[in-house]
Formats: structure tokens, C-alpha cells, sequence
């Protein structure tokens, strides 16, 4: 074995034997690294479901007050002093312990929305560019208020649908809500009118990605509101045109704040590529070489240096001289 051939197989060795880079991560790693994330949501979870557990009676005071108040509305329950009407009422032995805990661990769920989410977070960005987490950011900032804005409405609107609903009770029976399907009803309509909240955010995540352009919302925005009603019609657990009305109209002011960011996006984008030579070159095109001129002996920063030849057995070639002839 040569020499060439000893350096290489020691270098070989050395690349099999050296450390794995900081940034990557083995399989067993990333594992453990979920599982820990995973150990702080849960204990998060559970503090902040003993919490609501301990404000479970003022929260069922806050939800079950609209159904309380509905007026001419005779209930099979015993009336009390939170609920005249005795709307709600509580079947089995084990509902009322099964209702509170529905509300102790949704109370819990929601307040601790921060960690969990910070832990979803922590876990998906190190894999992301910095372009994507910019825009990560970007959109969880912007989804959270919309969802919270769409659930606060939902709340606002449910005095309404289930006044609308009880309507249709005759006179010769009396009504009953199970605590149970009450909170499930409830629970329904905050998630359907929080997410439908999210879909102009969809949208515009569509724009920045490239999917859909501003020019093309804007030609279908018909379509697209017409379809809005009709989501509006099917997703809403009553089918009220109260609350569908209620439902589509928001969504509908929040598509044109969407084609607004999209309007003002595109044509950022469009600035920027007409300020680029380079743009709309074809794969069998060069692109524009930069015309500054500079001086042929200046050396740069990365220039090569002159080698100077000191051996004195080798010959510099000289210059030829104008009158030398071939």
C-alpha cells in the first residue's frame, strides 16, 4: 500500500468514527424528545383540569345561563333559583359528576392551550427553514384570536338558536335538556363557528403558497360566498337562518380582509420580480452578467496569489520581445 492509499483509508476511518453533527438528530432522540414534550402537556393538563374542577360551579353558572333565561319555555326539571324555567335537567345517578368533569377538563383543555401548543411548537420548528417558522408564527398568531372571536360569537348567538329551537316545542309537552347534551350541543357550536373562523386564514396561507392568486379569488368571489351560506346552513347544529346568518356573514366580511392581504401580497411579489434580470429566464437561457467593470490585476479577497518560483533548476519563461520572429 502506497502512501496515497494509506491517507486515504485513514481518513476513511476517521469519517466512520467521527461524532454525528449538533443538528442532527437520531431516530431513539427525537422519540424521547416527544415523549418528554408529551409528559409536560399532560402534567400541564392535569393542573390546570383541577383548577377548573375547583371553578366548575361558576362556569356551569356562565353556560347554562342562557338556557335558563329563555322565557315561556316550561321544563320537566324542578325549577330553582339559577334556573326558573327548569330547562336542564340531570338524568342517572352519575350524570352530574360525568357533567361537571366534561367541564373541569374542557376549562382545563383551554387554559392550557399556551404550554401544549409552545410544546407542538418547540417539537415541529427545528425542522422547519426559516422562512417556514416565520410564516408558522406568523399564522398561529393570527389563527388563535380568529378561533377565540369565533367561539365568543357562538356563545353570544346560542341564547338565540336555542330560543329558536324551543319554538317549535308544542304546547301540550313540556321540554328537557339533558346536562349532557346541553354541553355537547354547546361544545358544537363553539368548534363549528371557531374553525369556519379559520377558513379566510386558509385562504390566504393558499396565496402565500402559491395555490390560488388574488386575481383568481377575485373572479370567483361569488362562488366562493354563495358557498360560504351553504357551509354555514349545513354546519350549524340548529339549521336556524338566524344563526346560519350569523355564521356566514363574518366569515364572509373575513374572505374580503383575506382577498385584501392576498390583493397586497401579489403585488409585492410581482415588484420583486420585475425587479429581478433573472426572472422569466428559461432553463436554456444565462442570465444577465453584471456589466461593472474592474481592474484585471486587482486582487479580491478570494483572488489566487502569484507563486514565485525560488527552484533554481526551473526555467521562467520570458516575455516575448516585439522584434523576435518565428
Amino acid at each position: 500500500m502506497n502512501d496515497t492509499q494509506h491517507t486515504e483509508a485513514t481518513a476513511f476511518e476517521q469519517l466512520q468514527h467521527a461524532p454525528a453533527p449538533m443538528d442532527v438528530m437520531p431516530l431513539t432522540g427525537h422519540l424521547r424528545e416527544l415523549r418528554n414534550r408529551l409528559a409536560v402537556s399532560v402534567l400541564a393538563l392535569a393542573v390546570t383540569t383541577v383548577v377548573g374542577w375547583l371553578a366548575h360551579d361558576w362556569l356551569l353558572e356562565q353556560i347554562t345561563g342562557p338556557a335558563c333565561a329563555l322565557p315561556h319555555v316550561h321544563g320537566v326539571g324542578r325549577p330553582t333559583r339559577e334556573c326558573p324555567n327548569g330547562l336542564l335537567v340531570n338524568t342517572g345517578i352519575l350524570s352530574p359528576l360525568s357533567l361537571s368533569f366534561k367541564v373541569a377538563v374542557t376549562a382545563g383543555f383551554v387554559m392550557a392551550a399556551p404550554v401544549w401548543s409552545y410544546q407542538l411548537w418547540a417539537f415541529v420548528a427545528p425542522g422547519l427553514y426559516k422562512q417556514e417558522k416565520r410564516y408558522g408564527l406568523g399564522f398561529t398568531a393570527a389563527a388563535v384570536p380568529l378561533f377565540c372571536l369565533g367561539g365568543y360569537l357562538a356563545y353570544v348567538v346560542f341564547p338565540k338558536a336555542l330560543e329558536v329551537l324551543a319554538g317549535f316545542n308544542p304546547h301540550a309537552f313540556s321540554l328537557s335538556l339533558p346536562g349532557d347534551e346541553f354541553l355537547d350541543f354547546l361544545l358544537r357550536m363553539v368548534l363549528v363557528f371557531g374553525l369556519s373562523f379559520e377558513l379566510p386564514l386558509l385562504l390566504v396561507l393558499l396565496n402565500f403558497l402559491g395555490i390560488f392568486s388574488a386575481a383568481a379569488l377575485r373572479r370567483r368571489w361569488q362562488v366562493i360566498v354563495f358557498s360560504v351560506f351553504v357551509f354555514a346552513a349545513v354546519a350549524t347544529p340548529t339549521g336556524d337562518p338566524i344563526t346560519m346568518t350569523a355564521l356566514a356573514v363574518p366569515i364572509s366580511l373575513l374572505f374580503l380582509l383575506a382577498l385584501a392581504v392576498a390583493t397586497v401580497h401579489d403585488r409585492a411579489k410581482t415588484r420583486r420580480r420585475a425587479a429581478d434580470p433573472d426572472n422569466g429566464l428559461g432553463p436554456d437561457e444565462a442570465s444577465v452578467l453584471d456589466p461593472a467593470p474592474s481592474l484585471v490585476g486587482a486582487a479580491g479577497p478570494h483572488s489566487p496569489q502569484p507563486v514565485h518560483n525560488t527552484d533554481p533548476e526551473v526555467v521562467q519563461p520570458t516575455a516575448a520581445h516585439p522584434d523576435d520572429t518565428v
